[in-house]
């Protein structure tokens, strides 16, 4: 029997790596799997999938896209894939109107955050019509997070009967053999970063953006006696130095980092996860923190709502609140017990609701149900 042709479509091999890997895999065995994505070959050795590079930017960019959707489209009508699932806005929005000209039968879509969410005017405008013309587009879409499906049916951008979520939310679950509390790489850690052995030390893990609130926790942080703080993540709008201001004397206190390939070894070192972002998909670096046995103090946004369960594996505070970030910090930083309680129920929860080959096999069983739907109706 012919084996089945299918497409993943992203803009960065960071998207296989960090998303689809395992999904991949799992896939392999079952359909012939594409990946196109604008990378070199060799950047997705170990992936079992053959790779068709494409110029597809993450930032907008008009002559730039109307040439990858003229490649897409060629691709898709010499490949005859049945299934192309593109992730990230901007593979989406292309992957849906290459599909929808070639003639893929199947097109389906991962919404994964939307940047318009904070966005107002004009901006906003356009952003949501992309997101609208991809799922008006696509066969069917999902939602990583049950809190982003109900705002983007609000929002009326896709039908609720046309989106869903798998299992309990993310794109591909959590490793906890992976992320898990390690008493050597929080002792390593620490001392390379200078942080004393028994301070209590908040994580920020992440892209350093303004839109991630970092300039509302260094406003928390500023105000804090004896705790520490550590950032890790690239710094995209040069904002280091003004946290670091913000910070004021707390500043000796505060280590930034830049982009790790061990996020776990720097959640290992933590005693608390803070993520006071203004917008996200699922927040699943909350959840990777969680199985490393750590509370969180997220923003009450939707994705993060998904990710951190109020009183139970931290606390949700209002966006744009550094009072009461502050609080909840100041609250955790005192009481030992509470973070000890809230840290091996988040693992729990990580454990039980998010394991990886429990979401694995709920996107294969997606894949089979949109073509079973599209051999039917041909």
């Amino acid at each position: 029997m012919k084996r089945r042709r299918l497409c993943y479509v992203v803009a960065s091999e960071m998207t296989v790596h960090a998303f689809l890997r395992e999904h991949i895999r799992a896939a392999a065995e079952r359909f012939d799997v594409t990946v196109i994505a604008n990378t070199p070959a060799e950047s997705l050795a170990g992936v079992p999938a053959r790779l068709i590079s494409a110029p597809i930017e993450r930032q907008i960019a008009p002559f730039a896209d109307l040439a990858a959707l003229w490649r897409l489209t060629g691709i898709f009508r010499r490949e005859r894939f049945d299934l192309v699932h593109s992730v990230t806005p901007k593979a989406g929005l292309l992957a849906a109107l290459a599909g929808a000209l070639a003639g893929v039968p199947v097109r389906t879509h991962t919404f994964t955050g939307q940047v318009w969410a904070t966005r107002a005017g004009l901006g906003r405008a356009i952003l949501k019509a992309c997101d609208r013309v991809t799922a008006g587009l696509d066969t069917r879409v999902l939602a990583d997070s049950r809190s982003q499906r109900a705002f983007l049916v609000a929002e009326g951008v896709v039908p609720a009967e046309r989106i869903g979520v798998l299992g309990s939310g993310s794109v591909n679950g959590v490793d906890a053999a992976r992320f898990q509390p390690d008493a050597v790489a929080r002792e390593r850690v620490r001392a390379q970063a200078g942080v004393p052995p028994a301070a209590v030390l908040f994580l920020y893990l992440g892209r350093l953006a303004r839109d991630k609130g970092l300039l509302d926790l260094a406003r928390a942080f500023a105000g804090l006696e004896g705790a520490w703080l550590l950032l890790v993540g690239p710094d995209e709008d040069g904002i280091a130095e003004d946290i670091r201001v913000v910070c004021g004397a707390a500043a000796a206190r505060l280590r930034v980092q830049g982009h790790t390939a061990q996020p776990e070894q720097y959640m290992a070192a933590a005693d608390v996860f803070v993520l006071p972002s203004y917008r996200e998909g699922f927040g699943s670096v909350a959840l990777e923190a969680a199985a490393a046995g750590l509370p969180a103090i997220g923003t009450r946004i939707y994705g993060i709502t998904d990710a951190i369960v109020e009183g139970k594996t931290g606390f949700l505070v209002p966006a744009r609140d550094p009072a009461a970030l502050a609080a909840r910090m100041r609250e955790l930083a005192a009481d030992a017990p509470l973070r000890e309680e809230m840290g091996r129920a988040a693992r729990e929860r990580a454990l039980r609701d998010f394991r990886p080959a429990d979401l694995t096999r709920e996107m294969l069983a997606y894949y089979e149900e949109l073509l079973g739907h599209a051999e039917k109706s041909v």
